[in-house]
C-alpha cells in the first residue's frame, strides 16, 4: 500500500472514508491545488486511475521534494541513504547533534546545493523531525525549523520502496508551486485549503477573506468539486457555498491535542465540513 511520503499536519488519510462516497466512479483528469501530503491523490490514483493529474502547493520545500522524487529518484534516494546510514550509526545524543547540524546546513548553506540535494536533505529532516509539524523559524533563516523527533528509529528512517512507487505515480502528474489559481482545473477537483485563521504549514495567514475568495473560485469551475475545511458552528460555509452541497462529519485531531491532568493526552474533537458538487 502506497503511503504519503511524510507526515503532514492536516493530512486527510483518516478522512477518506468520509470523502470517498462523494467521488465520481471515474475521471480522466484530477486537480489538487492544496497538495500537502497527498492522501486524496493516492486514493484517486489507485481507485479512479486518471490519465492526467495536476498538483500544486505554495510550500516550495515540499514541491521540490515531489519534483525530484518524480524526476531523479535514484539520486534522491542515494542522498537520503547516506544520511540514513550516518544517522543510524549514532546514539540518541549523536543523532540529536546530527539533526541540528544538518538543519543548520539546510537553513544557511544551501545556496550551492543542487535541487535534488536540497529536496533530499529536507525530506530526511522531515522524516526525523517532530511529529509531521512544519515550522519556520527566524533562527533557521526562515526555513525549515522543526525540532528533532524521538530519534528512536531502529533499522531505517524512510521507506525507499514507497518513494520509488511515488516516482512512478507522479509520471502522469504536472507539479506546480504557487497560488491555487495557477493549478489547472480538471474533471475532479479536490480543495483542502488551510483552516480559517490558520498559520499551519504555510507560514502565512489564511482567514475569512481568503476562504471566501477561494469559494467564489471553486463555484466558477465546471468540473466535479470537493472542498473540505473545519466547521466552527457558524453559517460561514452555508452562506458562501453557492451551488455546492454541504455535509458535515465528526473528526478527531491528533495534532494540537491537549494534555490532561495526570499526564495523558486528550485528542481534540471537531467537526469537518465538506462542500461538493
Amino acid at each position: 500500500m502506497v503511503k504519503p511520503l511524510f507526515m503532514w499536519a492536516g493530512g486527510k488519510a483518516k478522512m477518506l472514508k468520509h470523502h470517498a462516497p462523494y467521488l465520481p466512479p471515474s475521471c480522466n483528469t484530477y486537480s489538487e491545488p492544496f497538495f500537502g501530503g497527498g492522501a486524496m491523490y493516492l486514493h484517486v490514483q489507485k481507485t479512479l486511475r486518471p490519465e492526467k493529474c495536476y498538483i500544486n502547493d505554495v510550500n516550495f520545500g515540499i514541491v521540490n521534494i515531489y519534483r525530484n522524487v518524480k524526476e531523479d529518484p535514484a539520486e534522491f534516494c542515494g542522498i537520503v541513504d547516506t544520511y540514513q546510514r550516518q544517522y543510524l550509526e549514532l546514539d540518541k545524543v549523536g543523532r540529536k547533534r546530527y539533526y541540528y547540524d544538518l538543519r543548520h546546513e539546510h537553513a544557511y548553506n544551501y545556496e550551492g546545493w543542487s535541487a535534488v540535494s536540497e529536496a533530499a536533505t529536507l525530506y530526511f529532516l522531515m522524516k526525523t523531525g517532530f511529529n509531521g509539524i512544519w515550522q519556520i523559524n527566524k533562527n533557521t533563516n526562515n526555513r525549515y525549523g522543526t525540532p528533532c523527533g524521538l530519534l528512536n528509529q531502529t533499522d531505517k528512517v524512510y521507506d525507499k520502496a514507497n518513494v520509488l512507487t511515488w516516482s512512478e505515480l507522479l509520471q502522469n502528474t504536472e507539479i506546480f508551486c504557487g497560488d491555487y489559481s495557477n493549478c489547472p482545473s480538471a474533471e475532479l477537483n479536490f480543495f483542502d485549503p488551510p483552516y480559517r485563521d490558520s498559520f499551519a504549514d504555510y507560514g502565512t495567514g489564511w482567514g475569512d477573506t481568503e476562504t471566501g475568495e477561494l469559494l467564489q473560485y471553486v463555484n466558477s469551475l465546471n468540473g466535479k468539486v470537493l472542498f473540505c475545511n473545519r466547521c466552527d458552528g457558524t453559517n460561514f460555509f452555508e452562506s458562501r457555498k453557492g451551488s455546492l452541497n454541504l455535509t458535515t462529519f465528526p473528526v478527531t485531531y491528533t495534532a494540537g491535542r491537549r494534555k490532561k491532568i495526570g499526564g495523558s493526552f486528550e485528542a481534540k474533537k471537531a467537526i469537518e465540513v465538506l462542500l461538493y458538487s
